[in-house]
């Protein structure tokens, strides 16, 4: 770093035509080049991350997995929708390693089954049942400063306030552990000071869609589509219940037809009476 203040305080006034035309990185020092950041590209994390088990959606999150040492805001359409079929492959992966999964106000009773099926031992789950908001915010607020190495926390805290958020960012900066966030997909529209943020709702054919909403690089145009079939339903579809969406469209064209045919017949059945 001091050599790149030295190097700045020496470099020649930069002329506005050469503000025109973009940087060659070539003409840095190694140490420079690899410190520079440009808005088009997905950045690498500073903190250590955790893999999300998604390959295509590992290739989009900066370091390449969950982040560590910050917030990760998770928005759907409703709660208990997609967050457990989006994450239960990085959380299967903390509770083998030992690490407790901790859940701050779940909109449900977890299913002790259901997550077994997912990967999740039952012993790692440690279930926190705050009732108000001000309970889930106080219990969250303390399990992100207790720290729980090698562990996870998902909290549902759907009436947050901005500076609320901060300054659970705040803490986060402390953890070593992904700290998740699930609210409501309507608080897109509000400001975070999550780093990042995603928005996750069901598509067509067993798949989630995953919208990045906010992360540091540039914006991603559509979403990821990760093929997601329920653990407990994956042994017992049929191949062609595994594209339901095939079966539908099927269903449709075969109908159109028919329309057909009977319209043409009532016509002619019109002209016949003329």
């Amino acid at each position: 770093m001091p050599a790149a203040l030295q190097w700045i305080v020496n470099a020649a006034p930069v002329s506005v035509d050469a503000l025109s035309h973009p940087f060659d990185l070539g003409q840095f020092s190694g140490s420079v080049a690899q410190a520079i950041w440009r808005g088009s590209q997905v950045a690498q994390a500073d903190q250590s991350v955790v893999s999300s088990g998604w390959a295509a959606l590992d290739a989009q999150l900066p370091g390449g997995g969950w982040p560590c040492n910050a917030l990760t805001e998770l928005l759907q359409p409703q709660p208990g929708l997609c967050e457990w079929r989006l994450l239960a492959p990085a959380l299967a992966g903390l509770a083998a390693g030992g690490g407790p999964i901790l859940l701050v106000g779940p909109p449900k009773r977890p299913h002790a089954p259901g997550l077994v099926k997912l990967g999740i031992a039952e012993k790692s789950i440690v279930w926190i049942a705050a009732d108000t908001p001000a309970e889930r915010l106080w219990t969250t607020e303390q399990l992100v400063k207790a720290n729980p190495r090698g562990g996870t926390i998902l909290a549902w805290l759907p009436q947050a306030r901005a500076e609320q958020l901060r300054r659970l960012q705040v803490h986060a900066q402390s953890c070593d552990c992904p700290v998740f966030l699930f609210r409501p997909e309507a608080a897109q529209l509000d400001a975070s000071p999550a780093p990042l943020r995603l928005l996750t709702t069901l598509g067509p054919d067993w798949n989630l869609h995953v919208h990045l909403l906010k992360r540091k690089g540039a914006l991603l145009d559509g979403p990821i589509v990760l093929p997601s079939v329920p653990g407990t339903l994956a042994s017992v579809l049929t191949p062609r219940l595994m594209r339901p969406s095939q079966l539908l469209a099927r269903s449709e064209v075969s109908d159109v037809p028919a329309l057909g045919r009977t319209v043409d017949q009532r016509h002619l059945r019109q002209l016949a009476a003329h």
